[in-house]
């Protein structure tokens, strides 16, 4: 199909990665379904000229008003589905209450399997489709004081590993994205629900949080090795057009350094190298 004939539906675009992919897209002959969680976002979509919708991925309900919106506009079909909206929850993982982490799941994991779960019937009735799921170097290198997030982006490869294989023949492919530092508002919101959710005075990581909130106040690029959103964009083209497309991509250097010390260095030299970088 020429790109024109294709649409894709891409969660999380209210900055970032998402409002790159969506933008790219669009300008590489996509029609784009760009969705966000708050009202604000999508009319700022829409003023951009994107058909665009409300989509949380916490609430069954919006993700089921958000796709049947969508079909309606694409005639029932839908070449690709973009899984990028996410967010990060710091903190320790002995700091994170029940509640916490299921609210980092319920974005994370099951809300995005969910949409998966609704466009699937769809691709299998028209014989080809396009998952490309966002993870991250962090779905498969933890890192301390992510856990939260960590865990979510394992569950999401393991979920992304085994559709993989249960939809090998049908003609629609998997992906997985996984970028190390990018910029974006990311450590904005990862800020937000550390407030929210983390007691730093009655913790015993007290000192901890305290240079991991300078990290996260830091204005632009807070690593080494930080790409533009433009990165994970050119994966994303990959995904979607190549006729073989990869089960992973590795985007920025760190990704790629880690994944290869993950397959060498027993569990213990990791562990020390990734709290030092941490």
């Amino acid at each position: 199909m020429m790109n024109q004939n294709k649409t894709i539906l891409i969660t999380g675009c209210s900055s970032g990665i998402g409002l790159c992919a969506a933008r790219g897209l669009r300008q590489r002959g996509y029609r784009v379904f760009a969705t966000a969680r708050k009202d604000g976002d999508v009319k700022n979509l829409s003023t951009e000229g994107f058909e665009a919708f409300r989509l949380d991925l916490a609430d069954s309900h919006s993700i089921g008003v958000a796709l049947d919106q969508v079909l309606q506009r694409s005639g029932g079909s839908l070449y690709a589905l973009f899984n990028n909206g996410a967010y990060g929850q710091p903190g320790a993982v002995e700091d994170l209450s029940r509640a916490a982490l299921r609210e980092q799941f319920e974005t994370n994991v099951f809300g995005t399997h969910e949409l998966t779960s609704l466009v699937l019937p769809v691709m299998r009735k028209q014989g080809y489709g396009r998952i490309i799921q966002n993870s991250s170097v962090l779905g498969f290198a933890a890192m301390a004081y992510r856990g939260a997030y960590n865990s979510s982006k394992y569950a999401l490869e393991g979920l992304s590993d085994t559709l993989r294989q249960e939809l090998a023949g049908t003609g629609i492919f998997v992906s997985l994205v996984e970028p190390g530092p990018i910029l974006s508002r990311f450590r904005d919101n990862a800020m937000t629900m550390y407030k929210k959710n983390i007691d730093r005075e009655r913790s015993v990581h007290r000192q901890k949080y305290l240079s991991m909130e300078a990290r996260l106040a830091k204005e632009g690029a807070a690593v080494p090795f930080t790409l533009g959103p433009e990165a994970v964009l050119k994966a994303v083209i990959h995904a979607l057009e190549s006729k073989r497309p990869k089960a992973r991509y590795y985007v920025t250097f760190p990704t790629y350094l880690f994944g290869f010390l993950k397959r060498v260095l027993p569990d213990r030299a990791l562990d020390e190298l990734l709290r030092r970088v941490g």
